[in-house]
């Protein structure tokens, strides 16, 4: 039987705070895309060395692994996400990005941490400090897993691809958080379907090209479009089971280059959030039923083409795994432990337990400024005035966000590894 008493581990925490914060600093005034985190990594390495990690680099591209062994007992793994996002950042912090980069199309983009994880990469390596420098109170191994290309939905297959499994074993759970546009200092779990799968798609259809003025020698795609994006609206509206969540977004429509030009195609870019299997193939299906329907209306003279990608699979939290981290979080955090609302938001990080056979479960930090919060909960102003992740303008507070969620990490890692 395990005990995951954390006081004594956590008492260290005042000892890495300054450290810990210089470093977020740096990594969100120093954000990398998704397959381009070289930096990132480099730093991560670094600190993990210095905790007396063995640490292996360039899993996945630019992952890293660092493995704290400490005698016998079970292993767990933690995960942290390294990516950026291409976002012009408007927070106007003193550490804010100025970066810009050439994404994976070539274009120039400019950078930004907007979605938190470099938070999620500071309080792993503090979890991991504060683990190595308290021995006495943990037996086992602690795998810290820092992956690329979350964003991207590939980074996790690409780290299993390369090896992951053969380098962390079979550990006894797999444990992962994300910082969310909720008070800083609270923690949320849940048990089940937590994130949503989600499934991105793009649809070419096509028409054919006439003047503008002589719209009867054409097959007008932009009004294919239009006609398409209407009807899809019906999808969640009158396809899905009342009380089922799911999100259809149609994100982009473009079509022509000139105002008097009918152009001979459009393209189509959507996105599905969907929590079980069955609504996620019904959805799809019905995108493709009506938009086959529509061009076929329309006299198209080719069939549509579609392509999925950024496919992220559905996080469902084990049940005895997120119960008993909801318990330690319970003795930790008091009420600011509570049950996570559903997340629409998507994660790859589920397919790595799922790879190795092993429970898992994921959390949320809060990161926003607790009076902040109330002020707009008490106006009814949350979703206009809380920036959300991925938007210009999210930046966690730096406490007490970093020291919840370093904590969290460690609290729930000692509910596997503390001392019998």
């Amino acid at each position: 039987m395990t005990t995951d008493d954390a006081s004594s581990t956590l008492a260290g925490l005042g000892s890495v705070r300054a450290l810990q914060e210089d470093l977020y600093r740096d990594l969100h005034a120093h954000p990398e895309l998704s397959h381009q985190e070289r930096r990132t990594a480099g730093r991560v390495a670094d600190r993990l060395r210095e905790a007396g990690c063995e640490v292996h680099e360039e899993v996945g591209g630019t992952g890293v692994v660092g493995v704290l062994r400490n005698g016998d007992g079970p292993s767990v793994l933690m995960r942290a996400d390294m990516d950026a996002l291409p976002v012009r950042e408007a927070t106007g912090l003193p550490y804010a990005s100025a970066v810009t980069a050439t994404d994976a199309d070539g274009n120039e983009v400019p950078v930004m941490h907007a979605c938190g994880h470099d938070v999620h990469v500071a309080c792993l390596l503090g979890a991991v400090s504060l683990l190595a420098a308290d021995t006495g109170a943990w037996r086992g191994s602690v795998v810290a897993v820092f992956q690329p290309a979350e964003e991207v939905a590939d980074g996790a297959q690409g780290m299993l691809a390369d090896g992951l499994a053969d380098l962390v074993g079979t550990p006894e759970v797999a444990l992962c958080q994300h910082v969310l546009p909720l008070p800083a200092g609270s923690v949320g779990t849940r048990v089940g379907p937590t994130l949503s799968a989600a499934d991105s798609m793009r649809i070419t259809v096509h028409g054919r090209g006439a003047h503008g003025s002589m719209p009867q020698a054409s097959v007008d795609p932009v009004v294919l479009a239009a006609m398409i994006v209407v009807r899809l609206q019906t999808v969640i509206s009158r396809e899905t089971r009342p009380g089922e969540p799911a999100v259809l977004t149609v994100g982009s429509v473009q079509a022509g280059t000139k105002s008097n030009v009918i152009p001979d195609h459009a393209v189509v870019a959507l996105n599905v959030r969907s929590y079980h299997d069955e609504t996620r193939t019904a959805i799809l299906a019905a995108v493709r039923r009506i938009v086959t329907a529509e061009c076929d209306a329309s006299g198209s003279p080719q069939p549509p083409e579609f392509e999925l990608f950024d496919r992220f699979p559905l996080t469902d939290n084990h049940r005895d795994a997120t119960e008993r981290v909801a318990a330690a979080f319970g003795r930790q955090f008091g009420e600011d432990a509570q049950e996570l609302p559903l997340q629409t938001a998507s994660e790859d990080f589920s397919d790595i337990p799922v790879a190795l056979g092993v429970p898992y479960t994921y959390w949320g930090i809060g990161g926003i400024d607790p009076d902040a919060y109330e002020a707009a909960r008490a106006a009814g102003r949350v979703a206009q005035d809380i920036p959300v992740n991925h938007s210009a303008t999210f930046a966690p507070v730096l406490q007490p966000t970093l020291d919840t969620g370093t904590s969290a990490l460690v609290v729930a890692a000692l509910a596997w590894l503390g001392r019998s």
